[in-house]
């Protein structure tokens, strides 16, 4: 039987490359593929495999001492989800690009958001009602698919575009609010926290555990709605047999949280396209893009037009 841990932790790495190299033996000895990066403030990591393989991954990796308090969480998935196993040093575990500005000691980041636990979380709603505000730490394609209800979805495609897009004068009444800081397993929350704090937003939270852990809690039955986007081949995760669709096909509108490919090779962009759309042969399977110049271009008949 095989499954998906995700985990991270941010504390000082005195030696990244050594680290890298005993990393990537250790996942391979034991035939894990994903994604390990390491940097000089810490480990972050998705990996894939047999349950028991998985295990002895996590005891070797807490055996050395600035990974002991690390968090694991475990996911539905197999090792194939994953094309092959990448161990890399970078110069941040999350690409913010504000490497110089993070202070990082043994118990994490300096200055970084107060921490929320998903089961605290409703209380803390109820109490502050529409003074508290959902931030989601995504980008706009994963937020199309799943968020909390209500929450704001900065307009970024890239992590490193949070920086200058919280500075703006438009998010200004948000400063007096009570903020709720969310990623898909806790991560970028860490940092978006902080970058937000610093740029004077005045009461800040982040969700402990990310959105992983409030779907292990409360699945559909809480205030998450939709589908959950992953950086692998299953693209998304499901939390229960009733999850809301909330996103909608790029092409006709419908309701949709299926990501696939552009077949044209010149664009091969992720889209969001339903499965009556992907087959249609009168532009490529899901790029926008074409589908919106052949409408301009009444190339298209007004039955396969976008609504």
């Amino acid at each position: 039987m095989q499954k998906i841990i995700l985990f991270y932790i941010f504390t000082p790495v005195q030696d990244p490359e050594a680290i890298m190299l005993w990393q990537r033996s250790l996942a391979q000895g034991l035939n894990l593929r994903g994604r390990v990066i390491i940097s000089k403030d810490g480990i972050n990591a998705t990996l894939g495999g047999d349950i028991d393989d998985l295990k002895s991954y996590i005891k070797e990796t807490k055996e050395y001492p600035p990974f002991k308090s690390i968090v694991f969480k475990w996911s539905e998935g197999v090792r194939e989800d994953f094309p092959r196993l990448s161990v890399k040093v970078r110069p941040e575990l999350v690409a913010f690009n504000i490497a110089d500005q993070l202070k990082v000691t043994p118990k994490g980041i300096t200055g970084g958001g107060k921490r929320v636990k998903p089961e605290k979380l409703h209380d803390m709603v109820s109490k502050k009602g529409k003074q508290l505000v959902f931030v989601d730490g995504r980008n706009a394609r994963e937020a199309a698919i799943g968020r909390f209800k209500d929450a704001l979805v900065f307009d970024v495609n890239h992590t490193r575009d949070f920086t200058k897009e919280i500075s703006k004068t438009k998010y200004r009444n948000l400063k007096d609010k009570t903020l709720v800081t969310y990623c898909t397993g806790g991560i970028r929350c860490e940092v978006l926290s902080k970058l937000m704090i610093d740029a004077g937003y005045a009461d800040v939270y982040q969700l402990d555990g990310g959105i992983v852990s409030y779907l292990d809690k409360y699945g559909d039955d809480g205030l998450w709605e939709g589908s959950l986007y992953v950086f692998d081949r299953r693209l998304k995760i499901r939390a229960s047999d009733h999850t809301k669709t909330i996103g909608q096909c790029s092409l006709c509108g419908g309701a949709t949280d299926n990501y696939v490919n552009c077949a044209n090779k010149s664009c091969n962009e992720l889209i969001l396209a339903c499965s009556k759309c992907i087959e249609r042969t009168d532009v490529c399977a899901s790029c926008l893009q074409v589908r919106k110049r052949l409408i301009a271009d009444d190339q298209l008949s007004p039955a396969n037009k976008v609504q």
